[in-house]
């Protein structure tokens, strides 16, 4: 009785830290995505803001909203019209 006990609360706090793990990984917050950019026509390497995407009286979930740093402009300011956030 007590192992049955012990493997249910193990298996509880097993799916509890899944899906933490989970909501870190991909809610809100920088991520970095790999995209096609249009302008360049290349592959780059884009670190993204995903914020909740509001429409009135609804949960819509999270998307991108803005991109902070790109591969293919190194130190300076994005060269670009963010052209690579549509395909995201």
């Amino acid at each position: 009785m007590t192992s049955t006990i012990l493997l249910a609360l193990m298996a509880v706090a097993a799916v509890w830290a899944i899906a933490l793990y989970l909501m870190w990984q991909w809610g809100p917050g920088l991520r970095e995505r790999s995209v096609w950019c249009p302008v360049h026509k290349s592959l780059a390497t884009v670190l993204v803001e995903q914020k909740e995407a509001l429409f009135m009286n609804s949960y819509a979930g999270l998307g991108v909203v803005d991109i902070k740093h790109c591969s293919l402009f190194r130190s300076g300011p994005l060269g670009c019209h963010k052209q690579c956030l549509q395909r995201l």
